[in-house]
């Protein structure tokens, strides 16, 4: 039987092989728009994560004419009202690298005592017959006081896990996969996804 492909809405290698791996057990090939030959820039104007996620997943499909996955993921600080939230990515303008927003975030915190805060991940799948799926997960923690570790990728370093006493930024991939927002909505995921592809 021919692989079932399925276009996931990214250009982040990471991700990619993230997601081949939790779906290849579903017989599911996970492909880029890249090797599709297109590229994808889908204006972000939900204002939820997982309105955003499924923003890119419908026009990825759509684009595609195969069913596709997008996950958009962000910090929640209890003290800046639930930001950045959706404007993760993009905190303090385009000319911030990861360290320049986390940083930034460290900065807004100063003084603050309430540190919790927790990242979450909504994750969509649309398919060319317009049905869709959806799945979340999120990961409680709080926000240290300093940057601590080199692993992981944006606000990583700075999220705290108390039950772990470390950041994201000093867990191994293996570790953070089980603890993290983004593993558990992709696990989520691929529960919905299997129990779709027997329908």
């Amino acid at each position: 039987m021919e692989p079932m492909k399925f276009v996931l809405a990214t250009h982040n290698p990471g991700k990619l092989k993230e997601m081949s791996v939790i779906l290849g057990t579903l017989g599911v090939e996970v492909i880029s728009p890249a090797d599709l030959g297109l590229t994808v820039d889908v204006e972000e104007t939900g204002e939820t994560f997982a309105e955003n996620a499924m923003l890119k997943a419908k026009a990825v499909c759509a684009l595609a004419g195969l069913p596709a996955i997008a996950d958009d993921s962000g910090l929640c600080v209890d003290a800046l009202n639930g930001g950045p939230g959706v404007y993760s990515a993009r905190y303090g303008g385009e000319g911030l690298d990861d360290r320049g927003r986390y940083m930034l975030l460290l900065n807004s915190m100063r003084g603050v005592p309430t540190r919790s805060a927790h990242f979450e991940t909504a994750v969509a799948c649309a398919f060319p017959n317009g049905e869709t799926l959806t799945a979340a997960g999120r990961c409680d923690g709080a926000i240290a006081f300093a940057p601590m570790g080199t692993g992981g990728f944006g606000y990583d370093p700075v999220f705290l896990v108390p039950e772990r006493a470390k950041t994201f930024g000093q867990m191994t991939e293996e570790e953070k996969a089980a603890l993290s927002h983004r593993g558990k909505a992709l696990r989520a995921f691929a529960k919905e996804l299997e129990a779709y592809l027997k329908k």
